[in-house]
């Protein structure tokens, strides 16, 4: 009994670790860019570099766990907002947080789509996370006659990433106020439209 109590210790020190690690690259990559020396990192978490290699044998491996966990963060913001604000409001507060998501991005872009195998997965990741929480921002807006309900989260998504292609500079000023009227524009004939349409699905 004694023995898998020390087992599991083990195992949540190395989750946590881990966690740690990918926090810190996290700040590291957004301060210094994504070839910021694997000192820095294991400096700032307080560990040592041979503890980054047995987790991340890559420096791609550890971009893409910092990728992934942004992904999360993002995605999972859409429950709480939907608990803590009307639906359309919460729909707006998220696509704005996905507006942060994509321009703090800029400086993971060359490296993601660089070709190198371990982030083949990402785009796939990225669609099964964030399509069905916006989904459900989505269905909850309809359902209280507060959008139309022609929208699609596939569509949307990638519309909110080509409204930030001017926020190069890190600025995301000016597709917030994109993505507000592109909001409007979903509010437009909400009531008249509800329940018009069927149900729009992903473009093959």
């Amino acid at each position: 009994m004694a023995g898998r109590s020390s087992e599991r210790s083990v195992r949540a020190d190395a989750q946590r670790n881990i966690e740690t690690l990918v926090r810190t690259a996290r700040d590291v990559f957004a301060t210094s860019g994504v070839e910021a020396p694997m000192r820095e990192i294991a400096e700032k978490a307080g560990v040592g570099v041979g503890t980054i290699y047995r987790n991340f044998p890559q420096r791609s491996d550890l971009i893409a766990a910092v990728f992934r966990s942004e992904v999360d963060a993002c995605a999972d913001a859409a429950a709480s907002l939907a608990q803590d604000h009307p639906p359309a409001e919460a729909l707006e507060r998220w696509l704005q947080r996905f507006v942060d998501f994509i321009v703090a991005k800029r400086g993971l872009a060359a490296a993601l789509h660089s070709g190198d195998p371990a982030f083949e997965a990402l785009p796939a990741y990225f669609d099964s996370r964030f399509e069905p929480a916006l989904q459900r921002l989505l269905d909850a807006a309809v359902t209280a006659g507060e959008i139309r309900p022609d929208a699609n989260p596939y569509d949307l998504l990638r519309a909110v990433a080509s409204l930030c292609m001017p926020s190069s500079d890190g600025n995301p000023a000016a597709a917030r106020r994109l993505v507000a009227l592109l909001v409007d524009g979903l509010r437009y004939r909400a009531s008249g439209l509800q329940g018009a349409a069927g149900p729009v699905h992903k473009p093959d």
